[in-house]
């Protein structure tokens, strides 16, 4: 879809995302959950927050990936488990182990090698890690549920994308009536590609640690990483190669440490038994 505006793609997304998610509440008859997002200025500010730090992140993501950044965007999401151990040790309080903050060190150094030896500031990786975590953060404070945060996150959204696409539609600007059959597939689809995974993270950040949370989001990064390098054949010369190196050496570190302390602790329950 690297035709189609970056923004116009972002409007599609929140458009069809709340199409979706709605006849998903109105199958669940889920419709009263929504009411105390709009109960209190706390709750409607906490939703309105996370949504935009949600539109920054989609906005700069859709933007890289479309002007050949993809192994930045990556970058960007290795960091953001890493974020979200050190949010969550400012933001909840929550402990952090001594093999967790050099995890934290050697990510840090990643970042400043990377500045030194390429000589930008990747402000494409860490604005995604940033935007990311910080909208963990919000879903996690906030007492909505999965379903219902995300449906209000894109009500609030909803009238500004809407408005970008009949703009674009009446300037004849846009993909819907203009673009090839396979592509109007694609634009409609993002709607549910979009939601399930965000309704599956904001399940999960409700219920686990920060720090479990930053755990579990190697994978995607990892697939983007091999897309980037293999697909596109982006460069990657020695200095990236090198920060990369860093700050998997802190992932690798992270998870070893994780791992540990989980099975210390089945450890010491299988004991008590």
């Amino acid at each position: 879809m690297h035709t189609v505006s970056p923004y116009e793609l972002i409007a599609h997304r929140i458009t069809w995302s709340l199409l979706f998610l709605l006849g998903l509440m109105a199958w669940q008859k889920s419709f009263a959950e929504l009411r105390p997002a709009f109960a209190s200025p706390r709750s409607f500010f906490l939703s309105l927050v996370s949504s935009l730090f949600l539109t920054a992140n989609w906005t700069v993501y859709v933007w890289a990936v479309n002007s050949g950044h993809i192994i930045e965007t990556s970058l960007g999401y290795f960091l953001a488990p890493l974020c979200n151990i050190a949010f969550g040790y400012f933001a909840f309080q929550e402990r952090l182990r001594s093999l967790q903050w050099v995890a934290i060190g050697f990510a840090s150094l990643g970042v400043g090698l990377l500045l030194v030896g390429v000589g930008h500031v990747p402000w494409i990786a860490l604005s995604l890690a940033g935007t990311w975590a910080c909208y963990g953060i919000l879903r996690k404070k906030s007492h909505l549920g999965s379903l219902a945060g995300l449906t209000v996150e894109t009500i609030l959204l909803f009238p500004f994308a809407i408005a970008l696409l009949l703009w674009r539609a009446h300037t004849g600007e846009g993909a819907l009536g203009h673009a090839s059959p396979l592509l109007h597939v694609f634009v409609l689809s993002v709607g549910v590609v979009t939601a399930i995974p965000l309704l599956l993270f904001a399940y999960g950040a409700k219920r686990i640690r920060m720090t479990t949370l930053g755990l579990l989001q190697y994978s995607a990064p990892t697939v983007q990483f091999l897309i980037g390098l293999l697909v596109y054949h982006e460069p990657f010369d020695s200095a990236r190669f090198q920060s990369f190196a860093l700050i998997w050496c802190g992932l690798v570190i992270y998870s070893a440490d994780g791992f540990w302390s989980q099975r210390h602790v089945l450890l010491r329950a299988a004991g008590a038994t």
